[in-house]
This record gives structure tokens, sequence and C-alpha cells, in this order.
């Protein structure tokens, strides 16, 4: 596995850390919305990499080694020796956003002969990544692992662009399939917030939209808990998730609110909530998600035979909201455990996507640090 990585700051042409030529790279380009939205963008990575399969998602915040950027574009080009891999997208527009056959058509795209892993770079703005899943996993064999992100926009909840050998678009949900027996991919995910307050129970919902909890209107209740951070929703939400758990003793899933609709007094989130789910707000400090990013990486090192030469991190923008100035001590815990050998590249999403601890199937979640790590 050969690696360049390169970042590019506001107008100023893009820098990379080697001059070394990689043959058909999948080149992974994580950057701020609104750089995104240059009509050139593609023709420019395009022109440092001819050949390259270039895969583009908007962030909010770019993970490069162990420093985390913003409004910056940042790239990272793999050159795999011995398996190799392919692309394949969808667009939500074209399955009248129903998101659950979107991952299953995009899930038939991929020959299965050797199929080792599938990542996932999907938009963020709009889509359910619950039913997502569920979609591609619909057709995935339980031994192919899954895991990936929701692009971000930062915390301005506008839009989200993704896109495959194009410039980035809305909509656009871009799966990487990759193949061969050499391949050892492992990925992991963990929060570090604990919940408080009142459980209530969900009476209301359709899929990812919140309508009622405990018979009660629940924007109204999220607003009277936020007092007067209320007037900052859907940002402050990302402060207090929600703890939702599914059935009796099954592990609790991290719901981040991705919009409100005031006229119906809903919260929409990132993925589902089902009626007589059990919920909690949640809340968390520096160290407690420093420390659950370094049990995440624990987590994704167990019971690996080699060391990894990639990282992929995806986590969340409530994270580095809390954290602020500290933001980069949860990847330093994360490298702390993987060693410094690997390549390090990521964003911060509006959603990450892997499975629980000594599970198959993946799960959509908010605010937790998500990795997943390749060698050959």
């Amino acid at each position: 596995m050969k690696i360049v990585q390169g970042i590019k700051k506001g107008k100023s042409a893009f820098e990379l850390n080697s001059t070394e030529k990689l043959k058909e790279p999948l080149v992974m380009v994580f950057g701020n919305r609104y750089m995104l939205e240059d009509a050139s963008i593609y023709k420019q990575v395009s022109a440092l990499f001819p050949d390259g399969h270039i895969v583009f998602g908007s962030t909010s915040g770019e993970i490069i080694n162990e420093e985390v950027q913003e409004r910056t574009i940042v790239l990272t080009a793999i050159a795999f020796e011995k398996s190799s891999f392919i692309v394949r997208t969808k667009n939500v527009k074209d399955f009248e956003n129903n998101d659950f056959d979107l991952g299953q058509a995009l899930m038939k795209e991929f020959p299965k002969d050797d199929l080792k892993y599938f990542f996932l770079v999907s938009e963020g703005s709009t889509v359910n990544g619950s039913a997502l899943i569920k979609g591609f996993e619909n057709g995935k064999s339980k031994n192919i692992g899954l895991s990936g992100g929701l692009c971000g926009d930062d915390d301005r909840f506008e839009k989200t662009l993704a896109s495959y050998n194009q410039n980035p678009k809305e909509g656009e949900v871009v799966a990487i399939a990759f193949y061969g027996d050499t391949l050892e991919i492992t990925s992991a995910n963990f929060g570090g917030w604990t919940s408080f307050g009142p459980e209530r129970i969900i009476t209301k919902s359709d899929n990812n939209i919140l309508y009622e909890l405990d018979g009660k209107p629940a924007l109204d209740l999220y607003k009277r808990y936020l007092g007067d951070k209320a007037k900052e929703l859907p940002k402050s939400a990302l402060l207090y998730p929600l703890s939702v758990v599914t059935k009796e003793n099954e592990k609790a899933i991290v719901r981040t609110i991705l919009n409100i609709d005031e006229n119906n007094n809903a919260m929409i989130l990132a993925g589902d909530v089902p009626e007589g789910s059990r919920v909690q707000l949640m809340m968390s400090t520096v160290d407690d998600i420093a420390n659950g990013a370094r049990t995440a990486a624990e987590l994704a090192m167990k019971n690996r035979r080699n060391i990894p030469e990639l990282a992929i991190l995806v986590s969340c923008v409530g994270r580095k909201l809390v954290m602020d100035q500290r933001t980069e001590e949860e990847v330093e815990e994360v490298i702390s455990v993987i060693g410094d050998d690997s390549v390090i590249s990521g964003f911060y999403s509006y959603g990450e996507m892997a499975p629980f601890e000594g599970q198959d199937s993946c799960k959509l979640h908010n605010q937790t640090m998500t990795l997943t790590l390749f060698s050959e």
C-alpha cells in the first residue's frame, strides 16, 4: 500500500507530501463545503492523479494525521499493491427519498467474488442513514464488513456534497467496495456520552422524524430542556443528543437532530427513532470524549493480525463542538493506540456507520468516534 496525502488551504494549490506517482489510486477528498463548490475542484484533483478514482465528501472538519483542520480540503491517495476496489454511486433524488431502496440498489452494483469490505461516503443533510444501511445490508453477506459516514456542513446544516469522479453535488451516496484476501480491515466505534434526566417513551414517530414523547410534542419538551439555547437550534441540539433504546437490553444508539419542523412540532434526526423506544438526553465532557476515542481505537485494534497502514476516522460534529480548542486530543488518543506508523485521514460528520462490538450488522451512530483500519 502506497499513500500520498495533501492539503489545500484557501485559494492556494494542493500541497502534497510526496511526488511519488501512484497507479490508479483511490483518492479520498474531504473538505469544507464552500471550497468543494468551486467548479474547478475535480479538475484540480484529477490533474494531480489523472488515473485516480476520486471520491469527494463535504465535512464539518477535516482530519489529516494528528491535525484537525477547518476550511480546508485534505486528500489521501491510496494505491493498493495486492488488492483492488470498485466505486459506485446513487442519488437520493432518483429514489423519491426512499433510502432503503437506494441502499438496496447500490449494493446490487457490486460483484460478490473476493468481496471483503464496504466503505460509504453518503449525503448527510436529508438522508435517513438507518434506512440506507438497512437497504444496503439487505443484500450483503454477514461476513462482509461495512462502515463509513454521513457528510457534514460544519454546524450550518444547509446541505452536504459528495461525488465520484466529478464535481461534488447534493444527494449523492458513494460506496467503495474492497476486494482481496490480503486485505485486513477492521472497524469500531465508541462515544463517551452519559444519559441524564427522565426516561421517556417515543409515542409518535415516522422513521427518522420524532413527533411525540410521552404523548407530548417532542420539540416542545426538547426546547424546555435547552432553555435559552433553544434559539440556536438545530446547532445547540448537538450538545444534548438522545440515547435511544429500541428493545429491552439492546445497546443504546445515539441520535442527534439534523433539523426541526416548527409547523409540526417535530425533530428530524439522522436515523430511525421507532415508536415504543426509550429515550433520554445525553451530555459529555472533553475528557469523556477523548477517552471514548481511545476506547474506539482499542476496539478496532482488538484481534488484528497486522499493524494498520491506513486509518480512516469519522467523528461527529457534536464531539467537535464540545471539545472546541481541544478537538485534536481525540485524534491523539487514537494515534496513541494504533501507533505512529498509520496514515490518518478522515472527517467530522453528521453520522457514523459501524457495527457494535461483537456484532456483524452495521448501525448508524451519532456522537461517536468511528475508525476503519486497513492493511495489506
